[in-house]
């Protein structure tokens, strides 16, 4: 009786396995189909003329034409400011030789006025070779609207993107130089008078702003330091319009995280979201929410290889849902990096492309993306591709 009992019993447990298999391939054929990605590579450069190593983002105006720069390459190899058409074709629109009357390095990204004339910073070049703001319109021509003297009374390196006020005032960070050489905020405006707004000391304050600005409407500037506070792992602080810097908030070096490069982004409530390179629960980086009455919470650690990314180098973007978008160095399923999804009112993680480097892919991307309406995401990677040498891709829901 017993034996009978196992039998029907086995039977109908080896039926109900059977469709409890098929019930969960389903759900994660689902699952996989709902976050699966396409990814095409818009462009691989060659790593001579038309550029080397895209490490900041793209930019895109409303003809489909994208814009970027590449570190290394072009005419002189010391990087270049390119477009890319809606048709993938690439053309150098400016490539710095390096001397004194011009930049070297443009590691930033670009940003756009009205008239399609674009701004960025070189983080070496110059008459003192402490880096530059440029300006490049529409015909290719190139203007170093300042070049940096350096410490102790000015900034030096400067290689976060700017932003633009509604006046046509730039602002940015170098990643040194000021009164402790520790970097600085600086302001540029439209006659190229260049002030800087704060020197950091290092601690408390904090060290080395490597990371993109951002500006609420009353004309404050939030950023964060890769260094420097009261622990030495990194600061997220706030610089009102007098000049005032406050530190919001002092990386303590564990679970919190240590060295937030990629810079902050902000919602309408102001609440700043943002990433670090290192620290979390396993070590590898975190993504974190600091909200407008100070309280800091650890959205994501990054678990690395070969399920998650490693190591996140980019800011953020924020689309209407509350969902954030970057990009990591390293992880993923080949350790060449990765771009992710975050719900920011779950928490939960999603990685929508895992980079397999080689020819068909990219590898290593370190700047953050640009999304379009139709979900479409955007980026560079700084290796991977026909030549190694970086690419552009598009990511889109499959």
């Amino acid at each position: 009786m017993f034996f009978g009992y196992w039998n029907v019993t086995t039977r109908l447990r080896s039926a109900n396995f059977a469709l409890a298999i098929v019930v969960v391939l389903y759900i994660i054929f689902a699952a996989l189909s709902a976050h699966a990605q396409i990814l095409t590579l818009l462009y691989s450069f060659n790593g001579g003329t038309d550029g080397r190593s895209p490490i900041a983002g793209l930019s895109r105006d409303a003809a489909g034409n994208f814009y970027g720069t590449t570190v290394f390459g072009g005419a002189f190899d010391d990087g270049t400011v390119f477009r890319l058409d809606a048709s993938g074709v690439e053309n150098v629109l400016y490539s710095f030789d390096g001397g004194s009357g011009d930049g070297n390095g443009p590691r930033g990204g670009l940003g756009r006025d009205a008239a399609g004339n674009l701004y960025g910073p070189t983080v070496l070049g110059g008459e003192s070779n402490n880096g530059t703001v440029y300006k490049v319109d529409t015909n290719g021509n190139e203007m170093v609207l300042y070049g940096f003297a350096g410490p102790p009374t000015d900034g030096s390196a400067p290689s976060a993107d700017l932003i633009r006020d509604r006046a046509g005032n730039l602002y940015g960070t170098t990643l040194v130089g000021g009164k402790s050489n520790n970097g600085t905020v600086y302001k540029l405006d439209t006659n190229g008078v260049e002030s800087v707004l704060y020197s950091f000391a290092g601690t408390p304050d904090g060290s080395i702003p490597a990371g993109d600005l951002v500006r609420d409407k009353s004309g404050n500037l939030y950023g964060s330091t890769q260094a420097g506070g009261t622990f030495n792992n990194g600061t997220v602080f706030k610089l009102d319009p007098t000049g005032k810097e406050t530190v919001l908030y002092s990386f303590v070096g564990g679970q919190d995280g240590i060295t937030p490069v990629g810079g902050l982004v902000h919602d309408n409530a102001g609440t700043l979201y943002g990433t670090t390179y290192l620290g979390g629960a396993f070590g590898f980086g975190t993504v974190f929410r600091l909200d407008a009455i100070g309280k800091f919470t650890v959205l994501h650690s990054f678990a690395g290889e070969p399920t998650d990314g490693a190591s996140s180098f980019a800011g953020l973007i924020l689309d209407r849902a509350g969902n954030l978008y970057g990009t990591t160095q390293a992880g993923g399923a080949s350790n060449n990096g990765t771009v992710f999804k975050l719900d920011t009112m779950t928490g939960r993680e999603t990685v929508l492309h895992s980079f397999a480097g080689g020819a068909t892919d990219g590898r290593c991307p370190e700047a953050g993306l640009i999304r379009d309406k139709a979900g479409n995401l955007y980026g560079t990677t700084t290796g991977g591709g026909a030549s190694d040498s970086g690419t552009i891709f598009k990511l889109s829901p499959n």
